[in-house]
């Protein structure tokens, strides 16, 4: 990749398959020692159901009933 002028990058077609990035999604850029890190940022829709079969029942205190 090389850096624009304005200091654009294009992330290789390759590697937008591999990620699923699309247009418009948001990346979030953290920095690793000497490295840059890219990470796509999913919607909160794409958490929907990952709980799912969890355990919800808690034991409570008696005064917290």
């Amino acid at each position: 990749m090389t850096v624009s002028p304005k200091f654009q990058v294009v992330i290789p077609k390759d590697v937008r398959q591999i990620l699923n990035i699309h247009v418009g999604q948001k990346l979030r850029a953290r920095v690793q020692g000497e490295h840059i890190e890219l990470v796509p940022e999913q919607p909160m829709t794409a958490a929907r159901g990952f709980l799912q079969g969890i355990d919800t029942s808690v034991d409570r205190e008696e005064d917290r009933l």
